[in-house]
């Protein structure tokens, strides 16, 4: 952390395609399964908005991205749960002698609505960040019909995390 200023902020921002059909991996968001007949194709459990979330904190910390500390490429992380890549990168963000403020998030689907589910996504996200619920916060909106979200074809994420210099 050397030089680092006390304050920084990092943006998130992931997408995945929606995809029907056996096998279909279930719906993924912050953690929580949601239900739906459609599920996200990705390499890991595809969680657009944890992938979201860790790329903002690694950001932030101005450390690598998540597909440079968890490739694709890596079988290690076939179908790997992204909380559990969350929590690693939360110790690394520690490590480099920073402390989370809180994360601002915004999912972007046309369906399911996302409401429903809110308050399990923003707990399970704020207990794998060590944070109380009021510290993050998460939101949603549509693609108004435009794009491959509008068309229903994916599901995208933005993330806003900010850090302090640990006491």
């Amino acid at each position: 952390m050397t030089g680092a200023a006390a304050i920084r902020t990092g943006i998130g921002w992931d997408s995945h395609r929606l995809v029907s059909g056996p096998p279909t991996r279930a719906l993924i968001l912050g953690g929580v399964t949601i239900p739906y007949e459609q599920g996200l194709h990705g390499h890991s459990d595809a969680d657009v908005l944890t992938h979201a979330v860790i790329d903002a904190l690694l950001g932030a910390a101005g450390l690598d991205d998540i597909g440079a500390l968890f490739p694709d490429t890596d079988a290690a992380y076939k179908d790997a749960d992204s909380i559990a890549l969350l929590r690693d990168v939360v110790g690394r963000v520690a490590a480099e002698g920073y402390a989370i403020v809180n994360v601002d998030t915004t999912v972007v689907m046309e369906r399911p609505k996302l409401s429903p589910h809110r308050a399990e996504i923003r707990a399970t996200l704020a207990a794998a960040l060590g944070l109380g619920d009021r510290d993050v916060n998460v939101k949603a909106s549509t693609g108004e019909g435009l794009g491959f979200v509008g068309r229903g074809e994916g599901v995208a994420a933005l993330a806003v995390a900010t850090l302090s210099a640990a006491a």
